[in-house]
């Protein structure tokens, strides 16, 4: 961007492109939280991608970072560096993760908004150690319970590409607020796919860290199934964000050893000579849309066009939809139980009906899903000793009709079925991408997912941005809005 072409829409810009601004005077924190803020005001009583806007602490934010930046610019780097990486930068964060100042009601009525909400979990803290703008809470089904997000709380969150279609979940309200320039970058949780999902669905770059890279505080009641990561409009807002979400916290026993590296580096250096294991359907899925599969099959023949050594092979295993929702509804009747009697006849019937599913899974169910969970693990450590990445489509189908709560009967197939390419990858705990790939006719994004060894976070980024790179110009995921026009 040179002196003198003319700025773009600060709500259209990425992290990176503000930052570059915000370094060279021509816009500030300040005017681009404004921009942002505008246009959530605008747009979210269509949306409904937030359930929270804090406009107050996101203009003292963005003032505070605005002063930072005019001693950086007055001073330099000895005597008014900017206090970190993503200094001035709008975030919001998903309504499962506490956060300092704004009640965290995890999309539903059992929680009690009067109380003291002083406490940062570790992503929240970090961000605010970075200067962040956190700019809110983004909606969630109840307790991140299912691959849509719409909640009696909070009702029904739409997809900026079509109102009447669903943005995915459960990180709905997070995929549509960065697809509608409501903040570049957002905070999300991906339990069996709720990154990946709503970012697929709303054409947004979307990365699930191997377990324990980010922190959690308090960890999920659904276990280890459960890890944080970012939405963003490039992958190089999300190595940027990993970069601060990575940062170690010990209130998460589970978390990984401090990471050291800087996951900007090497992201532009491509996959030529990577060896990528290719599978269409991962062996079983049986109904994958016919422009899913065209969109992501196009891709792979771009993957080749790159360099990389592509090979079209199954990983070999089964579909793990039993175990995956066998864990995840053990994990939702123990969040059941710790409800009053009052508190669960306020509850989401989708929860209500995963939990009552969980009831009856004994406890020897339940260590036989752990050990059938072990084997899949360990199965997938082997078969990546013989490949760098595996690719397949992120998920079998472009995004449905937008439906409240409760609208079909809860059980494995109706919670995840339409998504098989998702949660093997939360059992197993390896890093995932979304990178989007194609439109349908009907203009819906498709997305393409690269899956990881484990802790290879760092590798899955390169090669989304390998990809991106050369993904067509006719593919502008950057507004969706000839629905949503302002």
């Amino acid at each position: 961007m040179t002196a003198s072409a003319p700025l773009p829409d600060l709500a259209d810009c990425t992290a990176t492109e503000l930052l570059q601004l915000y370094k060279t005077g021509q816009a500030s924190p300040v005017e681009a939280t404004r921009a942002v803020l505008a246009r959530i005001d605008a747009l979210n009583p269509q949306l409904n991608a937030f359930c929270l806007v804090a406009h107050e602490s996101a203009m003292q934010a963005a003032q505070d970072s605005e002063a930072r930046w005019q001693r950086f610019r007055k001073n330099g780097v000895s005597r008014g560096e900017p206090c970190g990486e993503l200094d001035g930068v709008p975030v919001s964060i998903k309504d499962l993760i506490l956060t300092q100042g704004m009640p965290t009601l995890r999309g539903s009525h059992t929680v009690d908004a009067n109380q003291p909400w002083d406490v940062d979990a570790p992503a929240s803290a970090r961000l605010r150690e970075a200067g962040a703008v956190i700019l809110g809470k983004t909606t969630t089904p109840e307790f991140g319970c299912k691959g849509e997000t719409n909640s009696p709380r909070t009702g029904i969150t739409r997809n900026p590409w079509d109102v009447s279609k669903t943005p995915g979940g459960s990180s709905g309200g997070a995929a549509a607020a960065v697809a509608a320039g409501l903040g570049p970058l957002a905070i999300g949780t991906d339990g069996a796919g709720s990154v990946r999902i709503p970012a697929a669905f709303c054409g947004n770059f979307g990365l699930k860290p191997s377990f324990g890279r980010v922190p959690a505080y308090p960890l999920s009641p659904f276990g280890s199934v459960a890890h944080l990561g970012p939405h963003s409009r490039s992958v190089r807002d999300a190595a940027l964000l990993m970069n601060v979400l990575k940062k170690p916290d010990a209130r998460d026993w589970t978390s990984l050893p401090f990471d050291a590296s800087d996951y900007l580096q090497g992201l532009e250096d491509g996959i030529r000579g990577l060896r990528i294991a290719w599978s269409p359907t991962l062996g079983y899925a049986r109904h994958v849309h016919p422009e899913v599969a065209q969109a992501v099959a196009a891709a792979v023949a771009q993957l080749v066009d790159l360099g990389a050594r592509v090979e079209q092979i199954d990983p070999g295993f089964e579909d793990p939809l039993e175990i995956s929702t066998g864990l995840w509804f053990a994990g939702a009747w123990t969040l059941w139980n710790t409800l009053t009697a009052g508190q669960q006849a306020l509850t989401d019937p989708d929860f209500r009906a995963q939990a009552l599913l969980g009831e009856k899974l004994s406890l020897l169910d339940v260590q036989r899903l752990h050990l059938r969970r072990g084997a899949l693990g360990a199965h997938m450590r082997q078969f990546m000793q013989g490949f760098d990445l595996l690719v397949t489509p992120s998920v079998a189908v472009p995004a449905f009709e937008a439906r409240p709560a409760g609208h079909t009967a809860m059980g494995s197939a109706a919670m995840l079925g339409w998504t098989p390419f998702s949660y093997p990858f939360n059992l197993t705990q390896q890093p995932a991408s979304t990178v989007p790939c194609g439109l349908t006719a009907a203009g819906l994004p498709i997305g393409l997912q690269f899956v990881g060894p484990m802790f290879g976070d760092a590798l899955v980024l390169r090669a989304s941005r390998a990809y991106e790179a050369v993904r067509s110009a006719d593919l502008d995921f950057k507004r969706p809005v000839p629905v949503l026009r302002i």
